[in-house]
C-alpha cells in the first residue's frame, strides 16, 4: 500500500506541477492580450488626433483651435469607439463648411493616420500631426 500511496503522491505532485505551468501559460496569454488591446488603444487615439489635425487645417483651423478640434475627434471615437464615429464627424463637418474632400480621400487618410500612428508608437515617436 505504500507504493501505491507514494505512486499517487508522485502523480498528484506531476498534476500539479503542469497545472503550474498551463496556469503561467494561460497567464502569459492573458498579459499579452492586455498589452496588444492597450496598443491598439493608444494607436487609434493617435490616429485620431493625426486625421483631427489634418482635418482642423483643411476646416482652416490653426494652434490651440485645431488641437482642440482634434480632441474633440478623439473624443468623439471614445464616446463611440465601434462605429464609423470619425469618418461621420469629419464628413459632416467638411460637409458644413464646403471643404471638398471625397469619402475615399477622408477613409484614405483615416487610414495613412493608422499606419504612422503604429510606426510612432513603435519607435515612440510623438509625432507632430498629418503633413
Amino acid at each position: 500500500m505504500q507504493g501505491d500511496e507514494q505512486c499517487r503522491f508522485q502523480i498528484a505532485q506531476h498534476m500539479g506541477q503542469q497545472m503550474t505551468t498551463f496556469d503561467k501559460r494561460e497567464e502569459g496569454f492573458e498579459s499579452k492580450f492586455a498589452h496588444d488591446e492597450e496598443l491598439r488603444f493608444k494607436a487609434r487615439a493617435r490616429r485620431n488626433k493625426l486625421v483631427g489635425l489634418w482635418a482642423a487645417e483643411k476646416l482652416g483651423m490653426a494652434g490651440a483651435a485645431a488641437e482642440t478640434y482634434a480632441a474633440n475627434i478623439v473624443s468623439a471615437d471614445l464616446d463611440n469607439p465601434n462605429s464609423d464615429s470619425v469618418f461621420s464627424t469629419l464628413r459632416r463637418d467638411f460637409d458644413e463648411k464646403g471643404v471638398a474632400q471625397s469619402d475615399h480621400q477622408i477613409r484614405r487618410t483615416i487610414d495613412e493616420a493608422m499606419e504612422r500612428a503604429i510606426v510612432e508608437i513603435q519607435t515612440g515617436d510623438r509625432g507632430s500631426g498629418m503633413s
